[in-house]
């Protein structure tokens, strides 16, 4: 089976996670630019309150024997030094049924049943 990995973190930590995931053996990811609020519901500064805060969302499919590895890989890297800080992210963690790559036509089920 294979598993997509979504990522929501700081943008400025970005560069960081996809270049772990590089040397991890992982280069396949997908980068959008976002906007969202937490449980923090954003931030106020003086009198005015920021509810859209810029994150960086990164999306991955990966084997399902891989998932943990690479979620503590964007963990680690996303983390804020110590003990890490609110507004870090989240990851969301969800089953692929199929793959169909666009060029080759080939659908990829994963192990029991196509490339992956």
């Amino acid at each position: 089976m294979m598993i997509m990995i979504r990522a929501i973190i700081r943008p400025e930590k970005a560069d960081d996670v996809l270049a772990a995931l590089m040397d991890a053996g992982f280069p396949a990811v997908t980068k959008y630019s976002v906007a969202g609020r937490g449980k923090q519901r954003g931030i106020k500064i003086g009198a005015i309150t920021y509810d859209e805060l810029p994150k960086t969302m990164l999306l991955s499919v990966v084997k399902e024997e891989d998932k943990d590895f690479v979620i503590e890989t964007i963990m680690t890297a996303a983390r804020t030094p110590g003990k890490g800080a609110f507004g870090d992210g989240k990851i969301f963690v969800s089953a692929v049924q199929d793959v169909y790559t666009i060029s080759s036509g080939v659908k990829e089920t994963g192990p029991e049943g196509g490339k992956a």
